[in-house]
């Protein structure tokens, strides 16, 4: 998970504050010092932490919080707002040309993941905003990067221009949008050359690109896994381009945040985007409350909510609880909930985003086996279509069976049968408790 020594080191020092019924302000310095420490070890900017530090100080030993009724819990709302102002405060959203299309020029150096990134941008457009995006191949320099480009343009069915490596980067980003207006795309997304190094020849190419193309977006994308670095990287490109946002890719891996937590304050630019994983589907708009909810353990509701509803059929969901109530659901059924939920993305993320999850009993620090589910997939798609709607018809040489084709023991699937038999015997009762309250006139179930 993205920030997640920096999350643990917050939440076990505002936890300390949470019930206290008086807050003094040798408490609110205790607290400041350790957040201090947690800050510097994700490798956050030095002078964006003592200003942070400062206005919250300032705010947390003010007389609207030592004089209300829950001190300790203000202290960490100041802590939350901060947080959030300190990554831009609210949403950047993406432009949008009133004379399309909309040029967005993708930059950064090598290995960063831009052409990756560019077709996960492609693909976000296309799916959240209904948009016709046309992808520019202009990195002429890197050997295999226009063919990864047209290979991701094949896997998502999407449209890539491109000159091969001959023709200069500048006359192939004219040409791409010409050819989008005439074509009449909606956003036209330039794959710039990077680079090891920031250097004058690649930002001289850039800035004629740029003067040509008029991009109304100039996105730099950095890998959030290089800190600091990532920042002053930023600043460099930021100078010459003026760039209009900034995408962080692999925010999901054992990151420790501070590129996230310092870019905004260090250059001004606003994160417009976060890669999430390595699939096309796993980039989603940045918004600063919610990765200062997730930092401090409050959950991420509202993102939870977003993938659900991308992922989840609306009908089939109906269809689901209507099984549920007649005691119908089948392992087909099972399986195909199971692909919905997989789908959302990593389960442990997931559990991440739930208020207090992280400290909840069994799940502060769970590890989802993905492999595990992978072994349900297998053992529930070795069953006949008689067996995933009648489990009961399954005996002793039909587990050995089933075992042998998935791949796994015997164990595993009387395990998994014995489970679901579990969760029918739930789902039961769960419906006469729903029937007995409705009879009461008592309350519903919120899922029911």
């Amino acid at each position: 998970m993205a920030f997640e020594g920096l999350a643990d080191r917050l939440q076990n020092t505002i936890q300390k504050i949470r019930g206290k019924g008086k807050v003094t302000e040798e408490d609110v310095k205790l607290m400041m010092r350790e957040v201090r420490l947690a800050l510097l070890e994700a490798d956050v900017n030095f002078k964006v932490v003592k200003d942070f530090i400062k206005r919250v100080k300032e705010r947390a030993v003010g007389q609207e919080v030592m004089e209300s009724l829950t001190p300790g819990q203000q202290v960490i709302k100041v802590v939350h707002e901060e947080l959030t102002a300190l990554m831009g405060g609210e949403q950047s959203k993406i432009a949008v040309s009133n004379r399309p299309p909309t040029v967005i020029m993708m930059v950064g150096l090598q290995g960063a993941g831009k052409t990756t990134t560019t077709g996960k941008l492609a693909n976000l457009l296309r799916k959240k905003h209904n948009r016709k995006p046309l992808l520019v191949a202009a990195d002429i320099y890197r050997p295999a990067a226009i063919k990864q480009l047209e290979t991701l343009g094949k896997q998502l069915s999407m449209p890539v221009f491109s000159l091969g490596d001959q023709v200069s980067p500048v006359e192939i980003a004219k040409q791409a949008v010409a050819k989008a207006k005439e074509d009449h795309h909606d956003y036209v997304i330039i794959d710039t050359a990077g680079r090891l190094h920031v250097d004058e020849k690649l930002m001289n190419e850039l800035q004629e690109v740029k003067e040509v193309t008029s991009p109304d977006e100039i996105f730099l994308v950095v890998d959030a896994m290089t800190g600091q670095d990532a920042v002053n990287v930023a600043e460099s490109f930021n100078e010459q381009l003026d760039l209009t946002g900034v995408v962080l890719t692999k925010l999901d891996g054992d990151t420790r945040g501070g590129a996230a937590l310092s870019v905004k304050s260090v250059t001004g630019t606003p994160i417009k985007f976060a890669g999430m994983g390595e699939k096309l589907d796993q980039l989603e708009d940045f918004h600063p409350e919610r990765m200062a909810s997730r930092i401090l353990g409050m959950g991420d509701v509202m993102t939870l909510i977003e993938k659900a509803q991308a992922t989840v059929d609306e009908d089939k969901a109906k269809e689901l609880e209507q099984k549920m109530r007649s005691m119908s659901f089948t392992f087909d059924d099972f399986l195909e909930q199971l692909g919905q939920v997989r789908n959302m993305g990593p389960l442990d993320e997931l559990i991440n985003m739930i208020p207090g999850a992280s400290k909840m009993k069994g799940l502060q620090n769970a590890q989802i086996d993905e492999k595990q589910l992978g072994h349900v997939e297998a053992i529930i798609q070795s069953m006949t279509k008689e067996e995933k709607q009648h489990p009961e018809v399954i005996n002793s040489s039909r587990r050995k069976r089933i075992a042998k084709g998935s791949g796994t023991s015997v164990q595993e699937v009387n395990r998994l049968l014995k489970q679901f038999e579990d969760m029918k015997k739930m789902m039961k009762q769960m419906t006469n408790m729903q029937k007995g309250k409705k009879k009461k006139g008592g309350l519903k179930f919120p899922f029911m």
